[in-house]
């Protein structure tokens, strides 16, 4: 097609409408807003803290020059559902066959076995981008898997295995609560009403 200006128009680009430009973080985000909107659930991603060095106070605004990170951030999320506390990462992939560990840091994976040794609920969320599936992997399977394997990562067979398969819809998002309520299913609703 050619427009007045003489400005042509590439047509004959592949469109792709996986994930429609929404990517893990911000569905879980919207999902969060959701359950926060809806009084299902309080749960918040975390800041990572940061150490502030230089800023630049130029007008009416402060712009950071520098800063650096304070310490490792533990998990992207946590909060309550319940009357339990739930933490979890969120991670994505490109890979179609594995998700590899190098994405989740040491630290990660200790604070999410303290999670679950203290009775919290401890997971993580993976999306493989390419097959736009979404997992949920309880922390107890993570650990296990690093514990009783070499490779460094995670096939695909054991998420489809041992994880649960995050349906995604409209709202919410990423509903990963329904899966909580299906594996801890008696979990009875301690917060009381005044």
């Amino acid at each position: 097609m050619k427009y007045p200006s003489g400005i042509k128009l590439n047509t004959t680009k592949n469109i792709t409408y996986n994930n429609r430009g929404m990517n893990l973080e911000a569905d879980i985000n919207i999902t969060n807003q959701y359950y926060i909107d809806n009084n299902i659930a309080f749960i918040y991603k975390k800041p990572t803290p940061i150490q502030v060095t230089k800023v630049d106070y130029s007008r009416n605004n402060a712009l950071i020059k520098e800063a650096y990170f304070k310490e490792p951030s533990t998990t992207d999320y946590n909060g309550l559902y319940k009357g339990k506390y739930i933490d979890f990462e969120a991670k994505e992939t490109e890979s179609r066959t594995a998700f590899p560990l190098s994405n989740i840091h040491n630290h990660q994976i200790k604070h999410l076995e303290n999670i679950i040794n203290h009775d919290g609920i401890g997971f993580i969320i993976i999306r493989f981008n390419k097959l736009n599936k979404t997992f949920l992997l309880l922390a107890i399977d993570l650990v296990n898997f690093i514990k009783n394997n070499d490779r460094k990562s995670i096939p695909l067979n054991y998420f489809e295995k041992k994880a649960y398969l995050i349906e995604e819809k409209y709202i919410p998002r990423v509903d990963y609560l329904k899966i909580i309520d299906l594996i801890y299913g008696g979990m009875k609703n301690e917060i009381k009403k005044k």
